[in-house]
């Protein structure tokens, strides 16, 4: 296999798991809907920083020492899960009013980028990707691993963008449509909200019993 197809089965790969609907996706529709376009694009700087640190320990081999330490493994997915839960939970209890989208200030996109890069870090698809996929991808023929875990960087942080992104611009702009409709935006707020915490369940079942 040369390196062209290989990097283009790693896109490939990357890109049917970034679609699949994750708390990553659910997270910046949320924050879109609740805080504008801005908001939904704060979210998805932050994933793709997560994204960033994925790569890192991946490349430097973390990836090994959580495969021969599954315990840490574990612990990591509990704390990833409960994190996930407990914003569902805030989002389903809260009643989320939408209002301009100018009105969210610096802090509350710093807060979306802070929050979009902790559910990005502890999302247990992305440890399970990273050490079940990417390690595969890093081969020596192909030169140094650092620049091939750069380049893997970019067409994750390329897919997430064109994916989460899209999705945030979207969602802000039925937002537009939804001001003024409280009772519209509660129901969408709790709905994401549910659904995060199915997600967190799910994605710890299926990431404890593959470990």
């Amino acid at each position: 296999m040369t390196y062209s197809e290989n990097l283009w089965l790693f896109f490939l790969l990357v890109s049917g798991i970034i679609i699949v609907p994750g708390m990553d996706m659910v997270f910046v529709m949320a924050s879109s809907l609740s805080g504008g376009r801005k908001a939904g694009l704060s979210a998805t700087f932050g994933i793709m920083a997560g994204g960033l640190v994925h790569t890192l320990y991946a490349a430097l081999g973390v990836g090994v020492l959580l495969h021969f330490a599954p315990q840490l493994f574990n612990i990591l997915l509990v704390a990833g899960a409960l994190y996930v839960a407990w914003i569902g939970w805030q989002l389903f209890r809260s009643s989320i009013v939408i209002d301009s989208v100018d009105g969210i200030d610096r802090r509350g996109l710093v807060t979306r980028f802070r929050q979009g890069a902790l559910t990005s870090l502890m999302n247990p698809k992305a440890y399970l990707f990273m050490l079940a996929v990417f390690p595969q991808f890093l081969r020596p023929e192909f030169g140094p691993v650092w620049r091939q875990a750069t380049i893997m960087l970019l067409v994750i942080w390329v897919t997430q963008l064109a994916v989460y992104g899209g999705l945030a611009l979207a969602a802000a702009r039925s937002r537009d449509a939804l001001t003024g409709n409280p009772a519209v935006t509660r129901f969408i707020g709790r709905a994401a909200g549910v659904l995060l915490v199915v997600i967190a369940i799910v994605t710890l079942w299926r990431g404890w019993g593959s470990v």
